[in-house]
């Protein structure tokens, strides 16, 4: 399809209203991590600011499966879904009250048997690879990692919260990546 007709042809889903919002996401994520050559440049700032426009209206398991989609390209992903605002989110349901394990599942579209394991590892190493394989920062894991567990040890809590520099990120968001894909299988 000429560029000329696909953007057109985006700029009318767009137009559908939130209901096809999912769809549109996943096709303009699917041009822009593969790119045809033959298609102007110019054209790819047009379909990073659709589809950043179109993720807000997400909800998360659906702004998950396009993190997935866009794993390919992680500078992408990071302009078109920005991660701060479900870092804030997820730390503000936890401190009213929210189950950690609970905000776990529905904000980083992994199941709740695998939200409940993450939040039950004492170590804390489970929730240091979900916060980092999420994009979440060192303070959103402090937060969460003592919103889950108020009654724990203080030794035990600052060995925990140690558990989040010593994951690599890369290895973090591919056990994300797994973790998500079960729950998207089963789902």
């Amino acid at each position: 399809m000429p560029a000329s007709h696909k953007l057109s042809h985006l700029l009318q889903l767009a137009d559908q209203g939130p209901a096809l919002r999912a769809a549109l996401a996943e096709e303009v994520a699917e041009l822009l991590t593969g790119w045809p050559t033959d298609y102007p440049d110019s054209m790819r700032g047009v379909c990073e600011a659709l589809l950043a426009k179109a993720a807000r209206d997400l909800d998360a398991p659906s702004r998950a499966r396009l993190r997935v989609c866009l794993c390919s390209d992680p500078d992408l992903a990071r302009r078109v879904l920005p991660r701060e605002s479900a870092a804030r989110g997820l730390v503000t349901d936890a401190r009213c009250g929210r189950a950690v394990a609970d905000l776990l599942a529905e904000k980083l579209a992994v199941d709740a048997a695998t939200a409940r394991q993450i939040v039950e590892d004492e170590t804390g190493h489970a929730l240091a690879v979900a916060c980092k394989g999420a994009g979440l920062d060192r303070a959103a894991f402090s937060a969460l990692a003592v919103l889950a567990a108020p009654t724990r040890a203080p030794a035990q809590s600052f060995a925990v919260l140690d558990a989040f520099d010593s994951v690599p990120a890369a290895e973090a968001s591919r056990v994300l990546r797994t973790w998500r894909e079960g729950h998207a299988s089963a789902a």
